[in-house]
């Protein structure tokens, strides 16, 4: 039998459209009036942002067409390229669809459009000066109709434009990558339509050419980076015609940005295009709407606020007198660059920002694309305040754009290559979201949608098969980008802080301590004091430190107490301020100053170990000195060490250096997480290997000699148990073993015991190196045996008296140190013990009985058994690598969760 025929209301369902009824009646209304039958109308709909919308757009637009004489060319369209950019514009932009139904005769543009141009090639400028009729290649274009026709003229001309950029836009297979150019290309239509304004307000006043008149677009204009519909920002500046007085040139300039702007702005047949934003200007609102070029830059020398020399910015001649454009951009170019040198700068553009996001409405802070945590605003002004403060001596930085901006931040190194890119991805992908919105009714908004409708629409405009993968990119970049903006946050401020005297750097700065408590440190005072003395001096040390201290504040902030690491960097660089290699190192490497921030700041462990060998440090440039030394290498170091030495105090302590070092570098490796829990549990066990057989050796050789021996007449072997047996310890473990002995001798026993206990002293005693803590209570008898026991009395034991408990600590028995002949015969022996071929239901039942007694009577008093990793609930072989990090980051020996 077949399979059942799916109907066309399933299809067109699944094709995205909400009501398929409806939608069928839409279909069949475009036949009637267009004779075009869709073959798999499913198929055509689901590439349409809204179907539903795009549908009824098309039966508007054939209705309209068929009205005006132009339904052949519509219908000519069906099945092309061109047509495919008609039906993704009608289902993308309302507006633009209703733009195109009220002028119907520009549905031809679709075919006439060559195929492959670029936008930055159509001559926006000439086409909307040709549609009022100016000459686009004069100085001062006039046009030859005004007022409110040549108002319409320009506004239709303006959107015709703007029908091709959306075109292209919502055709893109890869919006994001053409969004740069898309914005360029509406920043360019909006000079267009600036500089066509001002030919009509020419064309309306008489006196015009008393002045000449330029328009310098600022903001995303400015920068080419504009949006669908956004208030675009401009400043007015007029110099006289030749043998005109100044008055009479800024009254009639006046005029004309007036009327200029009114042709974009106000009421008409065609709606207006977007609002014309002057208050950028000197003063503001109180200011005078033109100046001259000398008015305004006595203003920026002498008045303006640290605001307005970041605006100045992106300061861009898009209209009007093309010289004096220029000469503004020009004269006022260097006074961007040295603006950082006023006092406060930094300061005062960080509270710039903070007073942006304090009037963001609290309901509106986490759908906000623009303004809100992790938007478009914390990428710009990051941006821009890194260019600002460095732009003055790289003038490589000296850009307008965004985007190009943040490439040349990589490129110099201020920015990191992973930051810059994950900025520039999600940048582009919040300026889609952005475009999207704006586009769909030809709007200005910043909000993502909160409807399901309106959130299915700009997820599938925007590229995403679901809207809970559109949600979960979004919560993403708005994570990355808040996290970046705030590591970025303290570059400004340090080389600020660095300049004051050091009076001036002990005032109590407000300011500067919250910023600090705001990136995570508990103490911003402490914090500031410590930073003060490590940047303060004119010594080349000092200097370093300047430039190290604005990333390290960052990277402080990401570990579990910045304060601590900050505090334990202090320390660290005063220990090794007389060496040369320290600083440098940090300096220049790409990784070393970051780890460091971040095991200082994560792991009292970690810093106790350096803070003991500060050589350490060197491991943190190279992924490969952190690895973990194998068994077979750090065997080899201890061997050279043995044979160097005679003196058995000076190679314990070598021995027991050894381990030091290579356990700080395991858990350093582990804070940054370069190795596994289970790894690190191994490597810290064959540390305790090492140690072992190496003070075997050491031991040996002093028995031997107090008792006038050349040779011990035994075998003798150390057998690790419990969690060192299973190579699973933690830094701070106490290693449980059994020591086990063979041999005639009549004395066998006594030098065992004598072997054993000089053995435990090596490791244990007090000395300049870390000792290791010997367990042997899990051998036969427990703490009532012998310490040292013979292979047959083992043997012996193991068969007759013991426990089911103690075949289950065999488990993990594993021979670390001795006679190999003897460590094997004991394996043999255990084997039968601890893998019997049948446990009786008695054993079980002891086995749970002492689980439970542990449970019950070690737990520490006050302790809640859910936060003990050892003995709580839900103990497992997870809970040995839960402790190691605990106590690699406590720096102490603990099995107890923190408390949240």
């Amino acid at each position: 039998m077949g399979a059942r025929e799916v109907s066309l209301t399933t299809l067109l369902r699944r094709a995205g459209v909400a009501d398929p009824s409806r939608a069928e009646g839409l279909i069949g209304e475009i036949l009637a009036v267009t004779g075009i039958e869709f073959d798999d109308p499913a198929t055509a709909v689901s590439y349409l942002a809204d179907p539903d919308a795009g549908l009824l757009q098309l039966l508007r637009l054939a209705e309209s067409a068929r009205d005006a004489g132009h339904l052949d060319v519509l219908v000519r369209l069906a099945g092309t390229a061109a047509g495919a950019r008609l039906g993704v514009l009608l289902g993308g932009s309302l507006a633009l669809g209703d733009f195109l139904v009220r002028h119907p005769e520009l549905i031809a543009d679709f075919e006439r459009w060559p195929v492959g141009e670029e936008l930055a090639a159509v001559d926006v400028r000439g086409d909307l000066l040709a549609a009022v009729g100016a000459d686009p290649e004069a100085d001062a274009p006039v046009a030859s109709v005004g007022g409110a026709a040549g108002h319409a003229a320009m506004r239709v001309a303006y959107r015709r434009a703007l029908l091709r950029i959306a075109a292209e836009d919502l055709f893109a297979r890869s919006p994001a990558t053409l969004m740069p150019d898309v914005s360029a290309a509406l920043a360019d239509l909006a000079g267009a339509a600036l500089e066509a304004g001002l030919a009509i307000a020419r064309h309306d006043e008489p006196d015009h050419a008393a002045t000449r008149l330029a328009i310098i677009a600022m903001g995303k204009c400015g920068a080419r980076e504009l949006n669908y519909v956004s208030d675009v920002d401009v400043i007015y500046v007029a110099e006289p015609a030749e043998g005109v007085e100044d008055d009479r040139s800024l009254r009639v300039a006046t005029r004309l940005a007036v009327a200029a702007a009114r042709a974009c702005s106000s009421m008409g047949v065609e709606p207006a295009l977007w609002e014309v934003d002057p208050n950028l200007r000197p003063e503001g609102r109180d200011g005078p709407l033109v100046r001259n070029l000398a008015s305004h830059l006595a203003y920026y020398e002498r008045w303006a606020q640290t605001w307005e020399f970041q605006a100045l910015l992106k300061a861009r001649a898009v209209a009007g007198d093309r010289e004096v454009g220029e000469r503004y951009v020009e004269q006022t170019r260097p006074l961007v660059w040295n603006a950082v040198e006023r006092e406060g700068f930094v300061e005062s553009a960080q509270a710039m920002r903070r007073r942006v996001e304090e009037h963001v409405p609290l309901q509106e802070a986490g759908r906000q694309i623009k303004l809100g945590p992790g938007g478009l605003r914390d990428v710009e002004f990051t941006i821009q305040l890194l260019q600002l403060v460095h732009g003055r001596a790289d003038e490589s930085l000296r850009v307008r754009g965004t985007l190009d901006a943040l490439a040349r931040l990589r490129a110099g190194g201020y920015v990191g290559r992973p930051q810059a890119a994950t900025m520039d991805r999600s940048y582009r992908q919040l300026r889609v979201w952005e475009h999207r919105l704006q586009l769909r009714k030809l709007t200005r908004t910043h909000l993502m949608p909160a409807a399901d409708q309106d959130r299915r629409v700009l997820a599938r405009a925007s590229g995403f098969a679901t809207v809970e993968y559109m949600d979960e990119v979004w919560a993403d970049i708005r994570r990355d980008v808040r996290a970046m903006h705030l590591e970025m946050f303290y570059r400004p401020i340090l080389p600020v802080v660095a300049r004051l005297s050091a009076d001036e750097a002990r005032l109590d700065d407000a300011a500067a301590r919250a910023r600090l408590g705001a990136v995570g440190f508990v103490d911003p005072a402490g914090a500031y004091r410590h930073i003060s003395a490590l940047t303060e001096g004119m010594s080349r040390s000092a200097a370093i430190r300047r430039q190290l201290m604005p990333a390290m504040i960052g990277w402080f902030a990401q570990g579990a107490d910045p304060d601590a690491g900050l505090l334990a960097f202090r320390q660290l660089s005063e220990q090794l301020s007389d060496t040369q290699w320290y600083l440098k190192l940090l300096r220049d490497s790409g990784t070393a100053a970051q780890r460091l921030a971040r095991v200082l700041s994560t792991s009292p462990y970690v810093a106790k170990a350096l803070l003991a060998s500060g050589e350490a440090v060197t491991w943190l440039d190279r992924d490969e000195d952190l690895e973990p030394r194998d068994y077979a290498r750090l065997w080899g170091e201890a061997d050279a060490i043995l044979r160097r030495s005679n003196d058995p105090v000076q190679a314990a302590v070598a021995l027991r250096g050894l381990r030091r070092r290579e356990l700080a570098r395991i858990a350093a490796a582990d804070v940054l997480g370069m190795v596994n829990a289970a790894d690190a549990a191994m490597a810290v066990s064959h540390t305790a290997d090492m140690l072992i057989e190496g003070g075997l050796r050491i031991a040996t050789r002093v028995v031997a000699d107090a008792r006038g021996l050349e040779a011990l007449p035994i075998r003798f072997s150390v057998v690790a148990m419990g969690r060192y047996g299973g190579l699973e310890m933690g830094y701070l473990s106490d290693a449980d073993v059994q020591f086990v002995w063979d041999g005639d001798s009549p004395d066998g026993q006594a030098i065992a015991v004598q072997l054993a206990q000089e053995l435990r002293s090596i490791l244990q005693r007090v000395g300049p190196q870390p000792p290791l803590s010997i367990d042997a209570d899990l051998r036969p008898e427990g703490r009532g045996g012998p310490l040292a026991r013979s292979l047959a009395s083992a043997t012996d034991y193991y068969k007759r008296w013991s426990d089911p408990w103690e075949a289950q600590a065999l488990l993990r028995a594993r021979p670390v140190a001795g006679d190999t002949d003897l460590s094997a015969a004991f394996v043999a022996m255990v084997d039968g013990v601890r893998y019997p071929t049948a446990l009786p239901a008695s054993a079980l039942k002891q086995m749970r009985t002492l689980k439970a007694r542990m449970e019950a009577e070690r737990l520490p008093r006050g302790i809640d058994p859910r936060r003990h990793l050892k003995l709580g609930p839900g103990d497992s072989p997870t809970s040995s690598g839960w402790s190691s990090s605990c106590s690699c980051a406590t720096g102490t020996r603990t099995r107890s969760c923190a408390r949240p």
